[in-house]
């Protein structure tokens, strides 16, 4: 039997229960194929794996890593392949685990070319938080065809983050004026380079910060990584007919809302998770992202913000460093 290296997660604890081991090479299935991973990106719902929090859907794999770039091996191309793809092509693929390994699985539909100017760490970058993104604000939050439509304004919290230089760039690059919070002036500095309008949200009140740009008017969309107490805030923040988005409850996942409010001004409060999502979900977001975004990336218009890169063996530094949250963009994992 073949095998090959991964990481994988001993039992639930701190980042050192990830540990260097071999397993079976996986099989590709009906509809799948078998990628030779080059690099992997790291994801905040990879930490949540490792502590117990965020078990993988039913068949997936238990190794963590939810994207990866590398080359298409061989597989199932009989059916649906929108993009042509074939062996021995460069792919970046989203998955529903199993990444952080030397080769890994994932649905034809769900992988895609990459962008041409990219290299394979660069494009190891984008599956998860373009795909994240592109459904959540662009699909829910409906960026652009809201009330304020064509040209509307959006609000990302925690704007240093994988997820967050990944929005600002898609709504700066489509036309949208963008404000992001950020815990440091070096942060700050780096959404203000992408596009955005910084707040230092540990000195400034995102709120009020809002309303002076707006004049009062607020945001037409809020894409929100935090709730817990942010949430009444950011319903004061937006706009009438706006949208709060959620991805995440880093703050927690409970506060109290004035339903009032939300009837008054015609708030729609939506949100999404990506992970369980039926494979024909995922391949439609993989096709919107080939239509509009992938020029973007092949033209330089809007590029992944790589922080650090890891030998994949020390996949346990890169977790500290995603939990210490001093990082601007991604973190990446390279075979």
């Amino acid at each position: 039997m073949r095998t090959m290296q991964a990481i994988e997660i001993t039992h639930p604890g701190a980042a050192e229960v990830l540990q260097l081991t071999r397993r079976p090479i996986p099989q590709a299935g009906p509809g799948e194929v078998l990628i030779k991973v080059a690099a992997a990106g790291i994801n905040r719902p990879d930490v949540f794996q490792r502590m117990g929090n965020y078990a993988p859907p039913p068949g997936a794999s238990d190794l963590p890593g939810l994207e990866v770039a590398g080359e298409m091996v061989d597989g199932d191309l009989t059916g649906d392949n929108p993009f042509g793809l074939k062996p021995g092509d460069p792919v970046c693929a989203l998955l529903a685990g199993g990444g952080y390994a030397e080769y890994a699985v994932a649905p034809l539909v769900q992988c895609l070319p990459v962008p041409k100017g990219l290299s394979l760490i660069e494009a190891a970058a984008l599956p998860e938080n373009y795909f994240t993104v592109w459904s959540n604000v662009f699909d829910r939050g409906q960026l652009g065809r809201g009330e304020g439509a064509p040209h509307e304004t959006l609000l990302v919290q925690g704007g240093s983050s994988g997820i967050g230089v990944t929005a600002i760039q898609l709504a700066h690059a489509r036309g949208h004026r963008v404000f992001a919070t950020a815990g440091s002036e070096q942060k700050c500095a780096a959404c203000e380079r992408l596009g955005a309008t910084a707040i230092n949200y540990r000195e400034q009140d995102f709120v009020a910060e809002v309303m002076r740009h707006t004049e009062g008017r607020g945001v037409d969309v809020i894409l929100d990584m935090v709730a817990g107490d942010y949430i009444p805030r950011e319903l004061n923040a937006l706009a009438e007919g706006g949208r709060l988005v959620f991805i995440a409850t880093l703050g927690g996942s409970k506060d109290e809302i004035n339903a009032s409010l939300i009837m008054r001004r015609r708030l729609t409060i939506t949100g999404s998770t990506l992970r369980a999502r039926p494979v024909a979900f995922k391949a439609a977001l993989a096709r919107d992202l080939h239509q509009h975004v992938w020029p973007l990336l092949e033209s330089g218009t809007v590029r992944p913000v790589i922080h650090q890169v890891f030998a994949a063996a020390d996949a346990a530094s890169a977790h500290v460093l995603m939990e210490s949250s001093t990082h601007t963009g991604k973190i990446v994992l390279q075979w």
